[in-house]
């Protein structure tokens, strides 16, 4: 197998990247795999759960990224890698591990992934897709409430004392390293259609 492409996805919480990398997916569905960011957070394993609710899972230093760069390099050596299985209810890895297959074209999507150069550099293609922060806050608070259980004011208050001041620290910045900033999120299909058909370009080039 040629190598694969690899397409980075980042942007902030609730900008629309999951969305958007879901649609990409579905352009390729049965050559393409995906591995988000968020199945990289740290264990915490030695921490009791009310401790681990108070990590601040918006900082770089919350994932385990070495082992997402190490995953991404085994598929692209063509063999299956085996990602971890986060809980977002216990806040730590559930024991068994996600075998992913290899394929043409890997997405690697997240928040904080142009934050690390060893995963910039592996990508072939960086989007960064943006939002109003008024519209990702309130998706942030649709998603966390409706689908990992936590309370209205748990997710206000996070999102106050962590998630907003994370993203202009970290997120933000890392606009500058992004081949196309992607407003709309998932909704811009003009931005769907290039991107798609530069990831055809280079899968024809590496037939």
């Amino acid at each position: 197998m040629k190598r694969p492409v690899v397409l980075g996805i980042a942007g902030g919480t609730g900008s629309g990247k999951t969305t958007f990398a879901d649609r990409v997916f579905d352009r390729f569905k049965g050559e393409t795999t995906m591995l988000r960011h968020d199945y990289y957070y740290k264990p915490f394993s030695e921490m009791p759960i009310e401790q681990r609710k108070k990590v601040n899972f918006d900082h770089p230093d919350a994932f385990d990224t070495g082992l997402m760069v190490n995953d991404i390099k085994i598929l692209i050596s063509g063999n299956p890698a085996f990602r971890p299985d986060y809980s977002f209810t216990e806040f730590t890895r559930l024991p068994e591990k996600i075998e992913v297959k290899p394929e043409k074209l890997i997405i690697v999507e997240g928040i904080l992934i142009f934050n690390e150069k060893d995963l910039r550099d592996i990508c072939d293609i960086k989007l960064f897709v943006d939002a109003d922060a008024d519209e990702r806050l309130i998706r942030r608070v649709l998603r966390d409430v409706k689908e990992r259980g936590r309370t209205l004011e748990s997710v206000i208050q996070q999102y106050l004392e962590t998630v907003k001041p994370m993203h202009e620290r970290f997120a933000e910045p890392c606009k500058k390293y992004a081949d196309m900033i992607v407003p709309v999120g998932g909704f811009n299909l003009v931005a769907l259609e290039m991107v798609t058909d530069r990831i055809k370009a280079l899968l024809e080039m590496r037939i």
